[in-house]
């Protein structure tokens, strides 16, 4: 089934702060999404921490994060190969050192239901 949301992550040496920006995913009380992280060629530990991070999840969510490796192209291409692999309806983008409120795609569901 099409997930309402797709979350571009693109990802490049951001190892410091991406487990945050995961943990902003997984906590949306809005469930209808999937996660795509887009590994930009990082030369730190960025994807690791992400291989590690979605390993640890129940099996439902497992599924609904993938994490897709390209070699660094910058952030343009790694946001377009993102959203060339999503299947969601609506796209959102979050930088890998950034994080949401648990609301945000409740939030953004409901103006978009409104309009």
């Amino acid at each position: 089934m099409r997930p309402k949301f797709s979350i571009i992550i693109p990802l490049y040496n951001k190892a410091p702060y991406v487990r945050k920006a995961l943990e902003s995913v997984v906590s949306q009380m809005y469930k209808d999404w999937e996660c795509i992280i887009v590994d930009d060629g990082s030369t730190d530990s960025s994807a690791d921490i992400c291989e590690d991070f979605v390993k640890a999840l129940t099996p439902l969510l497992v599924h609904s994060i993938r994490l897709i490796h390209q070699p660094n192209s910058g952030v343009s291409a790694a946001r377009n190969n993102g959203v060339a692999a999503s299947t969601g309806e609506y796209m959102c983008f979050l930088d890998a050192d950034d994080w949401w409120k648990p609301t945000f795609l409740e939030e953004m569901d409901k103006i978009i239901s409104s309009y």
